[in-house]
């Protein structure tokens, strides 16, 4: 049987109204969200300058970005279920507490390690945020237009995040040096942590079933090593021995996972919430949104630098000009998928991003091309915020709050894994190509293609054109 879960018009069109506690709620974990979605841009600029002060390697600066990825997104959906089980608020606090402080240790780092060792428990941290966060706010706030709004600002939120994060890092670098990138992010969790306690409403199953062990030591295995190998692939290629194991090692946890949960009285992940068209479906959508998207950015920078030559300040505004109308979009989107509906949202945001990925392939060496590099990205960059609004509402749509931290983790899950595989996928093909343009254009083609062909899937995946969104398993009739 099919569930319409497409929000009447009126009703969509219909501007909740949050009262001031909800309101600051909302503050609060968006504010969360934010700076962790800050922490995957902010250093990027600043890499150079810290390898020097602290005398870390070329080769060593990777994992700068690594240490920080592969806790966050490995240990995701471990951390979504212990707060489903065990109480989203006190684990959410508890990220807080270890991300703030490992931002103050990454901030006074005085060597390699210690840098490090900050970075990778900023990761642990995050992802303790990230889905407690996230299920806290699809709990907190009903099913309806109150919940797509709150879901808008906090993906609009995620989206400016990582742009401001990278004009800022540039700013803060040459201005005050790089501790400074991490000093904002302990201010950030200083301003957030005081405020959570009184506010957030603790929530779990009611039930307290036991942590499916196997299943969370080999998804997380798995993801960690599926990270390591994407991450290291993106700087030294896919032909060294450690990447290849981590590939082969990643996908044999994960099919080991699978085993797992079929047979697991009490598994970390449902398969039958897997089974579900909105689960499934929209979290193709949202791995395919972010990964491609995360590539244009990286292409992009790319060729502002290397082949017009702008600064990294000029390259900021680019990217910044790109996150203002992301903003913008992020205020209209909850109207728009109550207008629309979330999966025809998705399937033409993805279309518009897919479409305006293509007109970048007119890109050449002249100076104009900045303008339509600009247009371009900020137009794509605006789809893109609302295939990440409307994924995350479709995904979530009809799960039952004791499984929102399960959702919103597969949710996060696909955001990171996303983030982490489209620049080694395909970014490599510009930075190994003989003419960089020529491999700029060859990897914007095959973007623009693949997010095409995933809006195409994703439609008939969601039966878009049955005006009805699936809540059934995917076998169902």
């Amino acid at each position: 049987m099919a569930i319409d879960t497409t929000p009447s018009v009126p009703d969509a069109l219909d501007t909740p109204r949050l009262s001031t506690r909800d309101k600051l709620v909302l503050f609060v974990l968006c504010a969360a969200q934010f700076m962790v979605a800050l922490d995957f841009s902010v250093l990027n600029v600043a890499l150079p300058v810290l390898g020097a002060d602290l005398g870390m390697s070329q080769s060593a600066l990777q994992w700068a970005v690594t240490a920080f990825a592969l806790p966050s997104g490995g240990f995701l959906l471990l951390f979504g279920r212990m707060g489903d089980l065990y109480g989203r608020r006190k684990l959410f606090l508890a990220g807080l507490v270890l991300f703030g402080a490992a931002s103050l240790l990454a901030t006074l780092a005085w060597d390699p390690a210690s840098f490090l060792a900050g970075r990778a428990l900023q990761g642990l941290g995050a992802a303790a945020i990230v889905p407690t966060g996230m299920s806290l706010l699809t709990t907190t706030f009903p099913e309806g237009p109150a919940r797509d709004r709150a879901l808008g600002i906090s993906g609009t939120l995620l989206s400016l995040g990582f742009t401001v994060g990278m004009v800022a890092g540039g700013t803060l670098t040459d201005t005050l040096g790089w501790r400074s990138t991490m000093g904002l992010l302990t201010l950030f969790a200083l301003i957030v942590l005081p405020l959570a306690p009184a506010l957030l409403p603790e929530s779990r199953t009611p039930d307290r079933p036991r942590l499916d062990v196997p299943g969370a030591i080999t998804v997380t295995g798995g993801l960690l090593a599926l990270i390591y190998a994407l991450s290291t692939a993106a700087d030294h290629g896919f032909g060294r021995a450690d990447v290849v194991v981590g590939l082969v090692t990643g996908l044999l946890l994960l099919a080991a996972f699978v085993t797992v949960e079929s047979r697991s009285a009490q598994p970390l992940v449902s398969l039958p919430m897997l089974r579900r068209r909105t689960v499934a479906w929209g979290n193709i959508g949202g791995l395919v949104t972010f990964s491609m998207m995360s590539t244009v950015v990286f292409e992009l920078t790319l060729y502002l630098q290397e082949i017009l030559h702008l600064s990294a300040f000029e390259t900021g505004l680019v990217f910044g000009v790109q996150g203002v109308l992301s903003a913008v979009a992020g205020t209209y989107a909850p109207r728009v998928i109550g207008r629309f509906g979330p999966r025809r949202t998705l399937v033409g945001s993805l279309v518009g991003q897919g479409a305006l990925i293509a007109a970048l392939l007119g890109l050449d060496t002249g100076n104009w091309s900045v303008w339509l590099a600009t247009a371009a990205v900020s137009l794509a960059s605006m789809c893109h915020l609302g295939a990440i609004i409307s994924y995350g509402i479709t995904v979530t749509s009809g799960v039952p709050d004791e499984e929102q931290g399960l959702a919103t983790g597969l949710v996060t899950s696909t955001q990171q894994v996303g983030i982490t595989v489209g620049i080694p996928l395909l970014g490599v093909l510009a930075t190994t190509s003989d003419d960089l343009l020529s491999g700029v254009h060859t990897v914007l083609a095959l973007d623009s293609v693949i997010v095409l062909a995933a809006a195409a899937v994703v439609a008939v995946g969601l039966r878009v054109r049955s005006g009805a969104v699936e809540a059934e398993p995917l076998g169902a009739r």
